[in-house]
């Protein structure tokens, strides 16, 4: 896939951007159309073709579900623009990002490919140059690793500080145990930092637990990091995309109801959408915001009164190859019209 070839005008030659135009206006209580008054950015300008004000959704029917100083990205969306020759690098990519309305970014690596080597300070200078701040990350956490991973979050100002990929391999109960066991000691130190751990889920964590012959345990991964996770310590990410491919495949729970269960365990969540395929064996393709299957207005609804207290994470692990409603295949394009479909939800 091609990258961006056309010149990325920085955030201080633009107009206003969409995220300081829509915190504006929401401070003054003025309901307007969303795309209507947003400054175009390279990204739209390339990947979105053109519409109407009127096509685009509008800022009305209620309270925003996702305030927009809480809509972030998940940089793994767009790590084509960070990879291989054709890196845009961290600076382009976060006017961009800034430009498209986002507030914060959630990690996925700290290189940017063919752009050149560049250290989390320089990052963080990005960060700040383009009104940006960072969130949580991905990193693969361990005992001996910790140490300096605390000290990149810290160096980008991260809240938060967490794992892609599952903390344990296979079923068993007492493996999750005991990774549950380390991750709290990890949490100690974290929290000595002024830095919270969390776990990020997929569709296997919603599968049970096996016992040491291998039969299934009435309880769930999920519900073993529930239990075995010292809440002040290790918090949670749930992707309710995989958390939706977990129902399909393990059913008997809603993901909702987790959610309600301790708002405050959930600080980040991912926002990312499925449209149902029954062909595929997940029962979901993923999919641009707004373009798939998943109730996020249900869902959010009934989270509305804790929605300021949670970052929504915007995540499109395909964004790099397709595109949805015809739109050229850029994970910039699918970011655009992603941020404008969430910022859109009313409730």
């Amino acid at each position: 896939m091609s990258h961006h070839t056309h010149g990325h005008p920085t955030v201080s030659a633009k107009p206003m951007s969409r995220r300081n135009l829509l915190q504006a206006l929401a401070a003054s209580s003025v309901a307007v159309g969303l795309g209507a008054f947003a400054a175009p950015t390279a990204a739209s300008a390339l990947a979105a073709p053109a519409v109407l004000p009127g096509a685009l959704p509008t800022a009305s029917g209620g309270a925003r579900l996702v305030p927009v100083n809480r809509i972030g990205i998940q940089l793994f969306t767009v790590r084509d623009k960070l990879s291989g020759a054709g890196s845009i690098g961290f600076r382009r990519l976060f006017e961009e990002l800034s430009a498209i309305g986002y507030s914060e970014v959630e990690f996925a690596g700290y290189t940017q490919g063919g752009a050149g080597a560049i250290t989390p300070a320089e990052i963080r200078q990005l960060l700040d140059d383009n009104g940006l701040r960072a969130v949580g990350s991905h990193a693969t956490l361990n005992p001996g690793n910790i140490d300096a991973q605390l000290e990149i979050a810290n160096t980008l100002g991260m809240q938060f500080l967490g794992q892609g990929g599952p903390i344990a391999s296979g079923r068993t109960d007492a493996a999750w145990v005991t990774a549950a066991q380390t991750w709290n000691q990890m949490g100690v130190k974290a929290q000595a930092a002024g830095i919270k751990l969390y776990t990020h889920t997929h569709q296997g964590e919603w599968n049970w637990t096996t016992d040491a012959s291998g039969a299934n345990t009435n309880r769930r991964v999920y519900d073993l990091l529930w239990t075995e996770f010292d809440p002040d310590l290790v918090t949670f990410e749930m992707d309710i995309y995989w958390a939706y491919v977990g129902r399909h495949l393990f059913p008997g729970f809603e993901p909702i109801e987790y959610l309600k269960r301790d708002p405050r365990r959930f600080p980040l969540v991912h926002l990312k959408d499925g449209k149902l395929n029954p062909a595929n064996g997940n029962g979901y393709d993923i999919i641009e915001f707004g373009a798939g299957d998943i109730p996020y207005a249900q869902i959010l609804s009934e989270l509305q009164r804790n929605r300021g207290q949670r970052f929504g994470m915007y995540e499109q692990d395909n964004a790099g190859s397709t595109a949805a409603g015809g739109n050229p295949v850029n994970s910039l394009g699918n970011a655009d019209r992603s941020y404008e479909k969430i910022a859109a939800l009313r409730g």
